[in-house]
């Protein structure tokens, strides 16, 4: 039987006051006793040391724990106190400080070395210890795999995780060396920031020798082990190697990561002005990963669950390849050469890789629409958020490591990197360049602040820019701009761009943008004029557009060079609703489609309409990357529409019309990605029986049209699919599916489709494995479970538990962990669409204030949603059914 909640949390809290050493007294303690560091902690450490070393020294068998030997070297400049370093849940074996055997100190968080044993100028620590393989993606993550029983092992350390790998100063601003030896078995391999001088069979196994790293930050540091599979390639300047696990190699295709690669790294070096640093280009995909990648200098590791396709690719996953693998190589300099001092400047770090993994790939590789992309994969997301409680300023403190992931959100990534792209604009490209060269030639291998980025930037401009970082970093909120102007004899006779902002945030901000003048030719709209304007205050006047025919669209943000949602006039709103497939450019196209669905989630555009609308016009879009989005915001319309119709089972006449619209693009569709991108869509929104019918049979082979390959990712997607629709052959299908695919990511598929059953027994069962912190299941199992545990239509299994969860957050919030919660709060605090469900929402949130920081966002986001669900469904202008 497995503990229930309350078991699970005293047997935490238990854990927590047995492993906690009365020998270090609070008195004493250079720091406060807790897992996490603090900035002031830090900043005191890196005030006392310097020309840090590391030699770290494994032996790996393959087992669930390893043995290591770190010898830490390090300058101190004051021996008066005592110092910490950072070794989480580890057994000590023995502790030497320059030279002499202690008896650890130790709280299975850090190591405190007693001012007695420690000497001003140079110091040694050795510390032999043994510890346990982590399982949830932090830490040296330990995966056997299902298919043939290997072992793979792979180390994430960001933002404080190097500490479950070794004994260190676990913060950014102690750059160090490294020199790495490990012992594992003969038919592994080893991976690490340098490439291995040696290696020497040995007892178990054979010895791997590294040399000496250049100076890294430790969540910069890495290093993996296991039968990898090896693919290598030499043909660019810098040598590249491909590694992934043995029982998925024949799903990757590596000479595409390697065409992108050699592609980024002659851009790279080309743009910064400065050559890739770390001599060899190393790239792995490894199982339950947490995020999309990671960017460990010159040993980058990748999700296998985003990267890995049972079909060829299409060429959305190919370009999001492409551009992945350009935001983890701009890291290499933004991030890894020259890395913020501490974690509030994260979103830099991130922002910029997004800014230049976004150009690099519109520039060097073949998707010159990557700009595109970025707008509709992630400006919009940041939009959403930037008006919504989760908001926040983009530069933010930052107390603790505990609190460095709180806003890694779409602000840090999208926004940060959009006014990024802003300020290119503003300052001109040239002089942006020069001053992101100069700030990386003066701060290389060393620690920077937002100051000296904004510094160099300024310096390049010949210009002051504290007033564009104080309006743009540390104000949240987006603003509005509009054009206003009016006509005269079929001309412009005044012309003005108005900005405005939120009542909570009021800001009004300068920023650079294209003005587009359109007017309709034939069964076109045409670019009439555009100009360049820079706008600040309440209103802008735009003289050199005074003169010029009067539009039938007017576009204040032409070619998405600014940061501002766009609010049409009237004449434009009326022109974009009846002729947006009349519009030339995608890019225009695809700002004018979010124009709309931002009109449906702000209550101005009844869902219906705008599901009538992409009726119409969707099935003509012949842009690929557009049509994904358009089809994107169907989907989240029909989840919006399930979740509120009876019982969740929305099947009404528009439901029948978008199965019918996506199943004419799965059979003539103009090409093979347009067909497996309407086919994706199909198996989504599949609904009434006879569609679900349909699926069923694709599984069996009947009725596959001509051209299309039910391919295996397909088939998962499918068993989902019937499975959460409670489809009469579910059982049989799921069973089927399972025999044929006995692999990882088939496992991890299979669960996905046993949870999302509309079963009661099967929720309350999944339900309770999740919330029993002492299950054995791995994480990445866990987190798919709270995934897939209550889909859009399951409203009312949802409400059958939607108490109790709300009852449990707490608890949860204070001992499962930060990457546990992540998760949790994201997928499991409920709503369903209802008034009751935003009155509970906003009652849990009166209470329960004292939340982690990103627990309690999650929660007043949710809220928020669920509020706008309602008020999307009062909008509707026909019934539901």
């Amino acid at each position: 039987m497995k503990p229930l909640l309350s078991q699970a949390v005293a047997l935490t809290l238990g854990s927590a006051l047995l492993i906690a050493n009365p020998a270090v007294s609070a008195a004493s303690a250079p720091r406060a006793e807790q897992a996490w560091l603090s900035q002031a902690d830090a900043q005191a450490r890196s005030e006392r040391v310097s020309n840090v070393a590391y030699q770290l020294d494994f032996a790996l068998t393959g087992k669930e724990t390893f043995a290591g030997t770190t010898t830490l070297q390090f300058d101190l400049n004051d021996a008066g106190s005592p110092l910490t370093v950072d070794l989480n849940k580890a057994t000590i074996k023995s502790l030497t400080v320059n030279g002499k055997s202690v008896t650890p100190q130790y709280n299975n968080w850090f190591i405190t070395l007693a001012a007695a044993d420690l000497k001003q100028g140079r110091n040694t620590v050795v510390v032999s210890y043994e510890r346990a393989h982590s399982t949830n993606g932090e830490g040296w993550h330990r995966m056997v795999d299902p298919v043939d029983g290997r072992v793979y092992t792979y180390s994430h350390f960001e933002p404080a995780g190097a500490q479950q790998m070794f004994a260190v100063f676990d913060q950014p601003d102690l750059k160090a060396t490294y020199q790495v030896n490990v012992t594992a078995p003969a038919d592994w391999v080893v991976v690490s920031t340098t490439r291995e001088t040696k290696v020497e069979d040995g007892a178990g196994g054979k010895r791997w020798t590294f040399p000496v790293s250049k100076k890294l930050s430790p969540y910069n540091f890495s290093l993996h082990a296991g039968p990898y599979k090896m693919w290598e390639d030499s043909s660019g300047k810098y040598p590249m190697r491909l590694f992934a696990r043995q029982s998925v190699a024949a799903q990757i295709e590596a000479p595409e990561w390697f065409k992108y690669t050699k592609q980024g790294l002659a851009f790279f070096d080309e743009y910064f002005g400065i050559p890739y640093q770390f001599e060899k280009y190393d790239q792995l995909l490894v199982p339950d990963f947490l995020y999309g990648a990671m960017e460990n200098a010159g040993a980058v590791t990748f999700a296998e669950n985003r990267f890995l396709h049972k079909d060829r690719m299409t060429a959305d996953q190919r370009h999001t390849l492409a551009a992945v693998i350009m935001h983890e190589m701009a890291h290499q300099w933004f991030g890894d050469l020259v890395t913020m001092k501490w974690w509030n400047g994260l979103w830099l770090n991130e922002s910029f890789a997004s800014f230049m993994g976004t150009l690099g790939t519109a520039e060097a590789t073949e998707f010159k629409n990557a700009w595109q992309y970025f707008y509709s994969t992630g400006k919009t997301g940041a939009y959403k958020q930037d008006e919504s409680f989760a908001t926040h300023p983009i530069e933010v403190p930052v107390a603790t490591t505990a609190n460095a992931f709180d806003n890694i959100d779409a602000i840090t990534y999208s926004k940060g990197a959009s006014t990024l792209k802003q300020l290119r604009h503003l300052l001109g490209e040239e002089t942006f360049r020069r001053g992101v060269h100069d700030y990386l030639v003066k701060y290389q291998y060393r620690n920077a602040k937002l100051e000296d980025f904004i510094g160099s930037l300024g310096e390049a401009a010949g210009r002051d820019l504290s007033q564009w970082t104080r309006e743009w970093l540390y104000q949240p909120g987006v603003n509005t701009v509009t054009a206003r102007y009016t006509c005269k004899g079929g001309k412009i006779d005044a012309f003005s761009l108005a900005q405005s902002a939120g009542a909570d945030y009021p800001v009004l901000r300068e920023q650079r943008v294209q003005v587009a003048l359109f007017r309709k030719q034939g069964k076109a709209l045409a670019l009439d004029r555009k100009a360049a304007v820079t706008y600040k205050g309440a209103s802008t006047g735009v003289p050199e557009l005074v003169g010029a025919a009067c539009p039938d669209l007017v576009y204040p943000n032409y070619e998405d060079w600014g940061y501002a949602k766009v609010q049409l006039d009237q004449r434009s709103s009326a022109t974009a609703r009846a002729d947006v497939s009349k519009v030339g450019e995608p890019l225009l196209r695809a700002m004018l489609w979010q124009s709309m669905w931002e009109g449906v989630r702000d209550g101005g555009l009844p869902l219906n309409e705008f599901m009538q609308t992409a009726l119409n016009n969707a099935a003509r879009e012949e842009d690929y990357a557009l049509l994904g989005s358009v089809l994107e915001k169907v989907l989240n319309g029909m989840a919006y529409l399930q979740k509120m119709a009876p019982a969740g089972a929305y099947t009404s006449k528009t439901a029948q019309a978008l199965e019918a619209m996506a199943w004419q693009g799965v059979q003539h569709g103009k090409d093979e990605n347009f067909r497996r991108l309407w086919l994706g869509t199909y198996v989504a929104i599949a609904s009434t029986q006879p569609a679900l019918d349909r699926l069923a049979g694709l599984l069996e082979g009947r009725g596959v049209p001509q051209g299309v390959a039910v391919n295996q990712d397909v088939r998962w997607a499918i068993v989902q699919r019937v499975s959460a629709r409670a489809h009469r052959d579910a059982g049989k299908l799921l069973a089927a599916e399972e025999a044929r695919d006995n692999s990882d990511a088939g496992q991890a598929a299979a669960l996905a489709a046993k949870v999302a059953r509309p079963d009661p027994a099967v929720k309350a069962e999944w339900l309770g494995t999740i919330t029993d912190l002492q299950t054995k299941l791995p994480f990445s199992r866990i987190r798919t479970a709270m995934e897939n545990l209550y889909p859009a239509a399951q409203t009312l299994l949802n409400e059958e538990t939607a108490v109790k969860r709300l009852a449990q957050l707490p608890q949860l919030d204070k001992v499962a962990g930060h990457v546990y919660m992540r998760t949790y709060a994201t997928m499991m605090i409920p709503a369903t669409c209802t008034p009751q469900s935003v009155q509970r929402l906003t009652d849990a949130a009166a209470q329960l204030k004292d939340l982690s920081a990103r627990t309690r966002r999650a929660l007043l986001e949710t809220e928020q949603e669920d509020a706008r669900c309602v008020g999307i469904r009062k909008a509707m202008t026909v019934p539901l059914g």
